[in-house]
């Protein structure tokens, strides 16, 4: 009786091995069929680019586009969402836009979609855009809020202080 039970839990413990071995390969194969739609999505993209998009996409992995209906100029860094910075007339980053068209796509399908979106019709892509200012976080791991400076040292404020007197 007791090795019926031994064996259960060994066959048990098998069965869940095999199958985290399929599961492990099943993901493993969607991350390189993954690769592949991303890579052939920058290469759908890049026809649709100027040769000076090209490059600086080339060299930046983003490519700046001059809005239709004001003549902003948008930089299009690469990905899926919060990638669009608004410029000012010297390059430095006004705001962040976001918006992209429905379903999962690539981010080379995505770039596209915006890239189109604002170079023809800005306003309405703008209208249905989430907005953030320049002093939010930045994905290229830059706290925007600490570029005035490194983060201060010693006491913390966003400790609660019991005693008044020692804020």
């Amino acid at each position: 009786m007791i090795w019926v039970v031994v064996c259960e839990v060994v066959v048990g413990i098998a069965l869940v091995a095999i199958s985290a071995g399929v599961m492990i390969m099943l993901v493993a194969g969607m991350e390189a069929t993954s690769s592949q739609v991303e890579q052939k999505a920058v290469a759908l993209l890049q026809p649709w680019l100027s040769p000076e998009q090209a490059e600086q996409y080339r060299s930046y992995r983003y490519f700046e586009v001059i809005g239709s209906d004001t003549g902003k100029r948008y930089r299009i860094r690469h990905g899926r969402m919060m990638n669009i910075d608004e410029l000012d007339s010297v390059g430095k980053r006004v705001c962040e836009w976001c918006f992209l068209p429905e379903g999962k796509l690539a981010a080379g399908d995505v770039m596209l979609a915006q890239k189109i979106a604002l170079e023809t019709f800005e306003s309405q892509a703008l209208a249905v855009a989430n907005r953030s200012s320049a002093a939010s976080w930045h994905p290229d791991g830059i706290a925007a809020r600490h570029l005035g400076g490194a983060p201060r040292r010693g006491r913390r404020r966003d400790v609660m202080v019991s005693n008044p007197r020692q804020a």
